[in-house]
């Protein structure tokens, strides 16, 4: 049987088909379609591109990411590094639009307060755990993330805490000081700060309950990041059991070394100092002595008393004692 490869070769038709021109013509057509698919792409990339720019510089978001994206791939980076180069970009955007930075108003949106309210029952008279409170420059020594306290004057208090990794500076004013009642105070950092107020209540002689109320604004990354997990409120929950820890198991055995500040401060004034506080106490407690002296030098003693009964029998006229002593023999 003949082979119809060798016929078509026998008869010469492969010499007579334009094969060449063929591979030609369909080789110049498929670069005529390559370039005009690139012209076509190239010129949706530059509109998009333009428009994402527009949009972004009004304030859009996860747009960067976009861009991040077509100019690592214009780069020649890989479709995998572009994507990567476009998610990364993305996540700082959003983490900065989340945290009212980089949106409209030029980044200058109010920043977001971390509310903490905390309560602590603490096992000691009132007077003795406000007073310990007062001595801000101790908090160091008990406290695990206040580095250090400086007390400038009666009114100002310079702080230096750590927030997760780094480290923050802020001075409070306080605005109103009551002794055994409340301290409110305001403060004002380069890099986040601190507002409050706490309060004392007696419940019992001997024991006293301390309510924290703080509004902290956060200022970058990392304060930003601990919001999302509240970890500041955390943190100012175990603060506040050591404070308690210290209370219990030190000041308590030594209340007496323990002389809180017990002046009075209104609208961030110093209205009444710590020594006059002082002597004012001292005055009432010498003037409450002698007015107990007072009272019990002219309390009648029981002695003097059954003296004065059996006088006032001695001297009762003999003719009324018999009477008395006969009613009482008679019977009913």
């Amino acid at each position: 049987m003949t082979d119809p490869q060798e016929v078509v070769e026998n008869t010469g038709v492969t010499e007579r088909l334009p094969t060449e021109r063929l591979e030609r013509e369909v080789e110049n057509f498929l670069n005529a379609l390559a370039e005009k698919a690139l012209a076509s792409i190239s010129e949706r990339i530059t509109e998009a591109t333009d428009r994402l720019v527009d949009y972004m510089e009004h304030g859009g978001p996860g747009l960067k990411s976009a861009i991040s994206g077509v100019r690592a791939l214009a780069t020649g980076k890989s479709p995998l590094r572009a994507a990567m180069s476009a998610g990364m970009t993305g996540l700082k955007e959003q983490v900065k639009h989340m945290f009212g930075r980089g949106g409209g108003d030029g980044g200058k949106k109010a920043l977001k307060l971390t509310n903490i309210v905390e309560q602590i029952d603490v096992g000691v008279p009132i007077r003795l755990a406000y007073d310990q409170w007062t001595q801000f420059e101790d908090f160091p020594g008990f406290m695990k993330k206040v580095e250090s306290v400086d007390q400038e004057s009666d009114e100002k208090v310079n702080w230096k805490a750590q927030i997760w990794w780094s480290h923050r500076n802020w001075e409070s004013t306080i605005i109103e000081q009551v002794p055994d009642d409340r301290i409110v105070w305001r403060s004002k950092g380069p890099k986040g700060y601190v507002d409050g107020a706490v309060t004392f209540s007696a419940l019992a002689p001997n024991l006293t309950r301390i309510l924290l109320v703080m509004e902290y604004h956060a200022q970058g990354f990392f304060e930003h990041t601990g919001n999302l997990w509240r970890a500041q409120g955390r943190r100012a929950r175990l603060e506040c059991k050591h404070f308690r820890r210290h209370v219990m198991a030190h000041a308590i055995l030594r209340p007496d070394e323990i002389e809180g500040w017990r002046g009075e401060i209104r609208d961030g004034e110093v209205v009444k100092t710590h020594e006059e506080a002082i002597e004012e106490e001292e005055r009432d407690r010498k003037r409450r002595e002698a007015g107990e002296e007072g009272a019990e030098a002219e309390r009648p003693h029981e002695g003097a008393i059954e003296e004065e009964e059996e006088a006032e029998w001695e001297h009762e006229p003999p003719a009324a004692a018999e009477e008395d002593l006969e009613a009482a023999r008679r019977p009913p």
